[in-house]
């Protein structure tokens, strides 16, 4: 019998399997738009308007024509007052000015405002010009940022700060986004203890407190996700065959750290094909090189299945580079919009060990703009997760050595 073990796959083919596996949820949600940030488009936003509706000024000055300026000391005469939110409906006559504010409306007949600093008030209304200005000068055109019918935002956007504030320039107060996806969420191990039921002091002889818990469930509130702490369960198959089944109830996605390898105590792989399918994938990166996706499906529902390794620093990082875009590809994110951007900046460091998996190494910018590497990149150690702001991306068989260019991702990139 051949028991050889199939190849390690790539980061990049399990990350396009599971993308093809998150179809996006069906239906939506109408949020006010106060409410709508970080959340994801489920159509296109189409202006109704265009912004700004009207020529208006860029500046606090005065309006004119700019033909009337052969030079600078010319003599205008002041002819109206348009302060920001009044209707300019009187034309601006040859050789006169309007005083403006910032915002207001351009009167018909003005191309041109001259901000007040370099201008002159007089006497029996008048006002010198001390520039000669250029055609258009501080004059925002109507239409210019938003034009009518225009998409401003396209579906699958998930929205920012920005996006909101350009959502209400068109006058939308209740947006559509995706639904959140309900994500279940639990732990395995019966060497787990919460913090706050035992002091450090009396830990038991091998027992951890449960860090994983906290992080991912974190991570699953920053990308939208409604979260069912699900706790611990214990190393027991039956106990985790009941866990998943009343997790697949109701949510969208079932989530666990821990149990996914082939020990005698990992039930989590035996307890899904119970219920489902299971694809256990041993994936050439390091760290987190176990990873299972499966489908449940009971009487009362169905859900994916997602199992992370236990080990800390490498839930933490298969989290950004699979869980995330499967997440956010779930809420209608294009493919396109999932890859993190990263940059090549000095390594001002030494990795001198060539790994034959691409390895993604906790780091973090300094100040001579270069990128430092975390002494301790154990699987285990999420000291190197929480002092740095990045990660190397070091492709297999790769030394680095100072001064080399490097791939560096911030987990900015992640977690925005």
């Amino acid at each position: 019998m051949n028991t050889a073990r199939p190849p390690l796959k790539t980061l990049d083919k399990v990350l396009a399997e599971l993308l093809v596996l998150a179809q996006p949820l069906q239906g939506h949600d109408a949020v006010d738009t106060f409410e709508a940030d970080g959340r994801v488009l489920a159509r296109d936003l189409v202006s109704d308007l265009q912004v700004p509706p009207h020529d208006n000024s860029a500046m606090d000055g005065y309006a004119m024509r700019c033909a009337d300026l052969s030079s600078a000391g010319i003599t205008l005469r002041v002819g109206q007052r348009i302060p920001a939110g009044t209707v300019a409906d009187l034309p601006l006559a040859s050789g006169e000015a309007a005083r403006i504010f910032t915002g207001a409306q351009l009167p018909p007949g003005a191309d041109t405002v001259v901000m007040q600093e370099d201008c002159q008030a007089l006497e029996d209304g008048l006002v010198r010009v001390n520039i000669m200005p250029r055609l258009g000068q501080n004059v925002r055109r109507a239409g210019e940022d938003v034009r009518l019918g225009a998409t401003v935002l396209p579906q699958g956007t998930r929205l920012n700060p920005a996006a909101l504030g350009l959502a209400a320039s068109i006058g939308l107060s209740r947006l559509p986004v995706a639904r959140r996806p309900r994500v279940a969420l639990f732990s395995t191990g019966d060497e787990l203890v919460m913090p706050g039921t035992v002091a450090p002091a009396q830990l038991p002889p091998g027992a951890i407190y449960n860090s994983n818990r906290f992080f991912l469930r974190a991570l699953l509130q920053r990308l939208g996700c409604v979260v069912t702490d699900c706790g611990i369960v214990p190393d027991q198959r039956e106990a985790t065959i009941n866990a998943l089944r009343q997790a697949a109830e109701g949510h969208d996605l079932i989530l666990s750290s821990g149990g996914v390898s082939v020990g005698e105590e990992d039930h989590v792989k035996p307890a899904v094909l119970a219920l489902g399918t299971l694809d256990l994938w041993q994936i050439a990166i390091k760290p987190g090189k176990p990873f299972a996706y499966g489908r449940l499906r009971t009487g009362q529902g169905q859900a994916h299945f997602i199992g992370l390794p236990g080990n800390p620093v490498s839930s933490y990082v298969t989290f950004l580079l699979l869980v995330r875009p499967f997440l956010l590809r779930l809420q209608g994110v294009p493919e396109p919009a999932l890859a993190p951007t990263a940059v090549t900046l000095p390594a001002h460091f030494e990795w001198a060990r060539a790994e034959k998996r691409r390895e993604f190494l906790r780091a973090r910018r300094n100040a001579a703009g270069g990128v430092d590497l975390h002494p301790q990149q154990g699987s285990g150690v999420l000291t190197s997760v929480a002092w740095g702001d990045g990660l190397v991306d070091n492709p297999p068989e790769r030394c680095i050595a100072r001064g080399d260019p490097v791939r560096f991702i911030s987990f900015s990139e992640f977690l925005a």
